[in-house]
């Protein structure tokens, strides 16, 4: 028997394959944004004058802004104040609005912000931006992952993954590449601007096409608050509420079906961050991927100034840059491919690709606070705090070698706790239907993610 979607005359515009493509362009400019605000931390400069007298003008945010090294390290951080806070939200709102729809949201919020950064004035304003940068893609990287999962082929599911993940280290050094060359040949606000102008059709387009649904999230029913004109009497009698009695009533209910409402979103986010944090493979896998992420970023940082410290390299940045973008994209896809040929299991997965772990170890509900929580761990306990405890290190030691020793050491820890994840018990719940789905918010089975057309009561 043919599936709904099979039925459907008009499939929808979102194909896997055009869905994957978009995502991964997306990626791409959120870590281009990345790498342009490191290279502009680079290359940026404040102004200088000789003892003769002769000055010379800052360049970057750092010089138009008068920064010192230390606020300007900041802004390329800022965003994850925005990205830990937000990340959970989105995550959480995912079960009462359209995972689709939270997208566009996300989306339009970063790139308002990146234009925003364009047009900053000052040190604070600039820094705000930045943190909603933050807010603007933690949708996304929340959401994106499981719709990928839900769409790719069966035997290709991790290699799409993969596909999606590669635009990390691909973005990055092309944002690197990107950020000076814009900002020596026009300006730093001119990067701002092109990546706003790049990302300004993907909110829209979130907007404009019919929403999807993601699996364990069925469709929200149309909810409508009829008004209360009249009070209906044990005895059928009808008796009119005056106007500024109703009014008050009506404003009291709302303000109680509000406070009722924050405190349900709370509570269910409570219940929902214990089963995470009592699943021990999640928090296994997750453990391992920030030993690993906190060698990544400090390396991301440092690697050019150490190569050239111990091997005199006169172009350090755009070799460790080609390095890691080579490695990056083959290393991811070979994950991905390897996974698939060994069978995606969890278990393997954790000799390959993790992310498939904290996609596939919690049921379909959880897998966008999952991600969310995950991505928020590697970078607050990781790649922030890395590079200036490596810094630390070498001041203390003042040797690139065995401070770089120090720091890969690190990767033989990632690689012990993934390698204990292999033998843990686990089971893929990417099937599993949840049992605490709100009835009368949600009814019936999930509809197919792609369909073209459905039931006005199913529209959102």
């Amino acid at each position: 028997m043919a599936s709904e979607s099979d039925q459907s005359p008009n499939p929808s515009w979102f194909t896997p394959k055009r869905l994957l493509m978009i995502f991964c362009i997306i990626n791409l400019l959120n870590y281009v944004d990345r790498g342009a605000i490191a290279s502009n931390g680079v290359n940026g400069s404040l102004a200088t004058c000789t003892d003769s007298g002769i000055c010379t003008g800052g360049s970057g945010i750092q010089g138009d802004f008068n920064l010192n090294n230390f606020q300007d390290g900041i802004l390329s951080s800022a965003f994850m104040v925005g990205l830990l806070i937000a990340s959970p939200i989105f995550a959480s709102l995912a079960k009462s609005h359209n995972p689709f729809r939270l997208i566009g949201v996300g989306l339009s919020v970063w790139t308002f912000a990146i234009a925003g950064c364009g047009s900053s004035f000052d040190f604070w304003s600039i820094a705000i931006c930045r943190m909603l940068v933050g807010v603007g893609e933690a949708s996304f990287i929340s959401l994106a992952a499981p719709f990928i999962d839900d769409h790719a082929p069966t035997a290709q599911k991790t290699a799409w993954l993969a596909t999606f993940y590669m635009c990390i280290p691909a973005g990055t050094a092309l944002g690197y590449v990107y950020g000076g060359f814009v900002g020596s040949q026009f300006n730093w606000r001119v990067a701002f601007w092109v990546e706003a102008i790049l990302m300004l059709p993907f909110p829209i387009l979130g907007f404009v096409i019919k929403p999807l649904q993601l699996k364990g999230f069925a469709p929200l029913e149309s909810k409508h608050t009829p008004s209360i004109e009249t009070n209906v009497s044990e005895t059928g009698g009808i008796s009119v509420i005056d106007d500024g009695m109703l009014a008050e009533d009506q404003a009291l209910l709302r303000g109680s079906k509000s406070t009722s409402k924050l405190w349900d979103q709370f509570t269910n986010f409570s219940k929902d961050m214990q089963e995470l944090l009592h699943d021990q493979v999640y928090v296994v896998n997750v453990l391992g991927y920030i030993a690993y992420n906190f060698v990544i970023g400090a390396y991301s940082y440092w690697g050019p100034k150490a190569g050239y410290n111990i091997y005199h390299m006169s172009n350090a940045d755009l070799l460790f840059g080609g390095v890691t973008i080579v490695c990056g994209i083959l290393g991811t896809l070979a994950g991905g491919l390897f996974l698939d040929k060994i069978s995606s299991t969890i278990s393997n997965a954790f000799k390959a690709p993790v992310n498939y772990v904290s996609l596939r170890c919690v049921k379909p509900s959880l897998r966008p606070l999952s991600m969310a929580i995950s991505t928020v761990s590697i970078h607050v306990f990781g790649d922030v705090p890395s590079s200036p405890l490596v810094g630390v290190l070498q001041d203390h030691i003042n040797d690139w070698r065995k401070t770089s020793l120090c720091l890969t050491s690190i990767f033989f820890l990632a690689a012990v706790i993934w390698f204990i994840g292999i033998f843990m018990k686990n089971v893929d719940l990417y099937d599993k239907e949840d049992e605490d789905r709100s009835v009368p918010s949600r009814r019936g089975k999930l509809t197919p993610l792609l369909e073209g057309s459905r039931d006005t009561s199913s529209e959102i």
